[in-house]
């Protein structure tokens, strides 16, 4: 499995979705391509061939030749999400309780809240100067925990369930004594901005006796936006291609840097305005597919029943073509046809999932994005258990297979 280490640096590299998009610039710069970013960036750069432009928690990539031959090819576009549910620190997070110093925190998305207990917390994210000027910060001593009430004082607790209020029991403590937060961390409140979140300081591991599963936190979704930036390392300048990483999804994508605001159809403008094809923008979108990429509920064997037992994909079977007739996912029958067809030539093994229908299907940005830009969009993902814990788990097959899947579709001439 050396070929996954890559990976599971990714995610031991990135707890909070700056840090991310910082390990994707990095990896996208030492391989060539060139980096600016949204703030401060001239409109000229989108006429460089290979380039990243970051903005806070999200980024856009391209390999985009301008040679003769792909210039009236549309584009595979690839989108994915930096953020995962987590517990974020409030503004003003300190407070006490039997002489310990707590944490006041924000429960971000929809994370499973008990197993965010009894583990050892570090605190990541970005502060900003008042200019906007941003600088990560990344404390690995786990700083924090959130230990669980003893079963002698919840007697109940196995036969009826853990019961968690949000306000009241998800406060980590993190000193004896009374003491700053925020001064611990090297940040000013007084003069600052932050986006801070706690993470599990557990590294990304193989594990099982053939080392042929990964457990981490973020799996969801950070395998997919490992697996898009490896596709536009390794992309072969056949066509444009564009990786996008949104912020936000968990809660919406309704944001500055969310798949429902302007980021990406504004950088395609652009990119196409350098190009000097802006009036063709209709032709290139029609010609054009996004593959949204973003996890998928493998099956669960000590939870068959929530399972369409012939939609349920495997761990370690291959990437999950993700599709809702209700629209929760964009793929549709003409795109489901396309991605197979890819897969099978290129010999790589796809799986699909259809949710029970007793139970609520999740979203993705994909029916944001195909609404967005009228683009052909098809849903797919990594299988995977224990979606939204602290700490998830999947093959560690299955992101080089998504990898090698993005790739073939980016050479192929199925669109």
């Amino acid at each position: 499995m050396a070929d996954i280490s890559g990976l599971l640096r990714f995610l031991d590299g990135s707890p909070s979705p700056s840090h991310a998009v910082a390990s994707s610039v990095k990896r996208l710069t030492d391989s060539g391509f060139e980096h600016a970013g949204y703030r401060t960036m001239d409109p000229s750069f989108f006429a460089v061939e290979r380039g990243v432009v970051s903005h806070r928690g999200a980024a856009i990539v391209w390999s985009w030749p301008t040679t003769s031959e792909n210039a009236r090819k549309g584009a595979l576009v690839v989108g994915a999400h930096t953020d995962s549910p987590c517990l974020r620190v409030k503004p003003r997070p300190d407070s006490t309780g039997a002489g310990l110093s707590l944490l006041e925190v924000e429960v971000y998305g929809g994370a499973l809240l008990n197993s965010w207990l009894d583990r050892d917390l570090g605190a990541a994210g970005v502060v900003f100067d008042g200019s906007g000027a941003a600088r990560l910060i990344d404390e690995r001593n786990p700083v924090a925990r959130i230990p669980q009430l003893a079963i002698h004082l919840d007697r109940d607790v196995n036969e009826k369930g853990l019961q968690l209020n949000r306000q009241l029991h998800m406060r980590p403590l993190w000193s004896t004594g009374e003491r700053n937060f925020l001064e611990h961390l090297g940040v000013d409140h007084s003069a600052t901005g932050f986006d801070i979140v706690l993470f599990d300081v557990t590294p990304a591991r193989l594990v099982g006796a053939s080392a042929d599963l990964i457990a981490s936190g973020r799996l969801d979704n950070l395998v997919s936006c490992w697996a898009g930036v490896e596709a536009a390392v390794l992309h072969d300048g056949s066509r444009p291609f564009i990786c996008v990483l949104f912020d936000h999804e968990e809660v919406g994508s309704e944001s500055t840097t969310g798949a429902a605001g302007p980021l990406l159809e504004t950088a395609i403008d652009e990119l196409l305005r350098a190009r000097g094809r802006a009036a063709d923008r209709f032709d290139f979108v029609r010609r054009s597919l996004c593959i949204s990429a973003d996890n998928a509920h493998a099956l669960h064997p000590n939870y068959p029943d929530r399972h369409d037992a012939r939609h349920a994909p495997l761990v370690n079977r291959g990437p999950a073509l993700k599709m809702n007739s209700n629209q929760r996912y964009a793929t549709s029958g003409a795109g489901a046809g396309m991605l197979r067809a890819v897969a099978q030539d290129a010999g790589i093994p796809l799986q699909e999932f259809v949710s029970n229908n007793t139970m609520p299907c999740g979203s993705t940005i994909g029916p944001i994005t195909a609404t967005r830009l009228g683009i052909e969009t098809i849903d797919v993902g990594v299988p995977q258990l224990a979606m939204h814990s602290a700490r998830e788990t999947c093959g560690a097959n299955d992101p080089l297979a998504l990898r090698d899947l993005l790739v073939a579709v980016a050479r192929s001439n199925a669109f």
